[in-house]
């Protein structure tokens, strides 16, 4: 690969980072506001709108695996860590400034909007971290086992797996720290884990499309990557 197509990769790489913090941090911004979707009438889903961007944080990770290789993906997760903490910071201390008596958004209603707790600071970023490095970790498995064969199944059975382990843990630490109720657990898990299920489908198809672009472009097979760039 000459220097261009090297400068391009990295950008490239630098981009899918960024979509990623991105699609992490609106995660953690928008996750007070729940929704209800009814897709054609078949099931009710009553969800966080947290959840509408998170499964595309898998696909992501799963786009730069399959070119970039586990190494730089597990740096992408990192990133994303330390960028949400950063935001976090920054809200908890607007939060904790006082406004302006003319202010159009007075204290407690930025409170409202994004005040933090401790309860979902915990369980976001716990659950966040074990499902992304069980994720990057099955999707090199399912990799390694099938010789860079059957696109679908490493995309799927690694998101499918992780998100299991991430729909557990964040409800589970919401139930204990009180802000849900035990009794009402399994109606949480399954909307939710439903909810990612449909939604790591549905993205096959356009991790098909990411992986054959970036292999024709850089010229990889289904068993090299662009680790030591």
């Amino acid at each position: 690969m000459n220097s261009n197509r090297k400068k391009e990769a990295n950008l490239m790489y630098m981009i899918l980072g960024g979509v990623f913090i991105a699609l992490l941090v609106t995660c953690n911004l928008i996750f007070q506001k729940f929704i209800v979707w009814n897709p054609f009438g078949l099931y009710e889903f009553k969800i966080s709108a947290g959840l509408l961007p998170y499964p595309i944080t898998f696909l992501v990770t799963d786009i730069i695996s399959e070119i970039y290789g586990q190494r730089k993906a597990n740096h992408v997760v990192l990133a994303g860590l330390i960028s949400t903490i950063v935001v976090m910071l920054l809200v908890a201390l607007a939060q904790y400034m006082p406004a302006m008596a003319n202010s159009p958004v007075s204290d407690s209603l930025f409170t409202k909007v994004f005040g933090l707790t401790v309860p979902a600071v915990t369980a976001s970023m716990a659950a966040y971290l074990i499902a992304q490095f069980i994720d990057i970790k099955l999707f090199h498995f399912w990799k390694k086992l099938t010789k860079g064969k059957h696109l679908w199944l490493r995309n799927n059975f690694s998101t499918l797996f992780s998100q299991l382990f991430d729909t557990t843990i964040v409800i589970a630490l919401l139930c204990f720290f009180e802000s849900l109720e035990w009794s009402n657990f399994l109606v949480y898990f399954s909307g939710a884990f439903l909810f990612k299920v449909i939604f790591a489908i549905i993205d096959t198809p356009f991790f098909y499309a990411a992986v054959i672009f970036f292999r024709k472009r850089y010229g990889l097979t289904e068993t090299t990557d662009l680790s030591e760039l």
